[in-house]
């Protein structure tokens, strides 16, 4: 944590000058063959980048992948992105994003295209009846592992309960997220008793929100145009949907799902709960980030331009996002209540991902195999750690032979 404190002022310097195809092409290439998530994702730059190529150093690295995590969106691809800015300058960032995201999003189109025009055939119905479960038991594992980190303390915990409570009676994601941080921001500010020199109370929350203001406009351009989304997506309402849901997102790339289940699921009726289930699996399947999940369910509201627009709403504002953060990070590293409003984000988004994983288990376990695939995964998953894209495509193997032997 020293490190990456100290490091932060780094961000924001004159990046290194390096090759666009040598960028485009490590970032094509892990973004064909990055299978297992976000941490994998991570992994595999770290592997790469630092102890093969040496491009930045491990303290740079650290101070990138801590600035991500403090930013809304997708944390391996916005990683991607900073890279991309400091080997080769504003090009390098949208390239290294774009080369990130764009094999993933091809790959997830082909298969939504399949999806609708084959998707009753056997084959395809037993993958995704066998990969339903494993999607489950994965969710899972990822909030046993950040539940541990994020719940930091009893007062923590119990914000994380009521927050979970609360998603089951409706209330709004954003509304949970920003609760819950409001809450721990002022329980910290009120226990110190008197601030701290930097640390915001509400005279420091005001100077921080000054800081962020002149940018809000920048980053949040289309936020008084979301109440205008049709009930039938027109192209403008979905890039909105989605637009908003890439700019609000924090923790795990799991977290989408609550999002998407709220969107698209209970407020607007677009797609139903099977088909979310549906969606997910294929971004379990496929490499790159979880949130070309939106490519999915774009081609499945409007056809492949669907894909293109969904596709393109949940990610510009990573690029926009890491392109004006930096100067914020410093502030926010040093800042007691700041700190404590990221770890109520956290916590709810955590509480977010248990209720929609609740949902859909409820989905996805049906009979006894699939009950058996769901647990049989967590096992392995969090007891010997097997890799998740093995125990997906294990899965898929599992509903393609159940459903021939029937």
């Amino acid at each position: 944590m020293t490190e990456l404190a100290q490091s932060a002022t780094e961000i924001p310097g004159p990046p290194p000058k390096g090759s666009l195809a040598e960028l485009a092409l490590f970032f094509l290439r892990l973004g064909i063959t990055a299978f297992g998530g976000p941490a994998a994702h991570i992994a595999m730059m770290e592997d790469e980048l630092v102890r093969r190529r040496k491009w930045l150093s491990r303290g740079k690295f650290l101070d990138l992948l801590g600035a991500s995590n403090l930013i809304p969106g997708p944390s391996s691809s916005e990683l991607a992105i900073h890279i991309g800015y400091l080997r080769a300058g504003w090009m390098g960032l949208v390239v290294g994003g774009i080369c990130f995201i764009f094999p993933a999003a091809i790959l997830v189109a082909c298969i939504a295209w399949a999806y609708v025009r084959f998707g009753h055939l056997p084959a395809v119905a037993g993958v995704l009846y066998g990969v339903k479960p494993v999607v489950v038991a994965v969710i899972l594992q990822a909030l046993w592992g950040l539940g541990r980190t994020a719940v930091k303390s009893w007062a923590i915990g119990v914000v994380g309960a009521i927050c979970f409570v609360l998603s089951f009676f409706g209330m709004n994601s954003l509304l949970i997220l920003f609760g819950a941080g409001a809450i721990l921001a002022c329980a910290r500010a009120f226990s110190a008793g008197k601030l701290e020199k930097g640390m915001p109370g509400p005279g420091g929350m005001a100077l921080l929100w000054k800081m962020f203001q002149p940018n809000a406009a920048r980053i949040f351009p289309w936020a008084g145009a979301l109440g205008a989304a049709a009930i039938v997506p027109g192209m403008w309402s979905l890039f909105l949907v989605f637009l908003r849901i890439g700019s609000v997102v924090f923790g795990s790339g799991y977290v989408l799902l609550a999002f998407l289940r709220a969107d698209l699921v209970v407020h607007r009726a677009w797609v139903t709960d099977a088909q979310l289930v549906d969606a997910i699996a294929i971004g379990q399947v496929t490499p790159g980030p979880v949130f070309t999940t939106a490519t999915f369910l774009g081609y499945l509201l409007r056809g492949s331009a669907g894909a293109v627009v969904a596709t393109a709403g949940i990610f510009l504002p990573a690029f926009i996002l890491v392109a004006v953060s930096g100067p914020l990070i410093p502030f926010l590293r040093r800042s007691a209540a700041a700190g404590a409003f990221l770890d109520g984000v956290n916590v709810a988004s955590l509480a977010l991902m248990a209720a929609v994983g609740y949902q859909l288990g409820r989905a996805a376990m049906v009979d006894g195999l699939t009950m058996a695939l769901a647990i049989a995964s967590a096992v392995l998953l969090l007891r010997f750690r097997v890799n998740s894209a093995w125990l997906v495509l294990g899965g898929a193997a599992a509903g393609i032979a159940a459903q021939f032997a029937r």
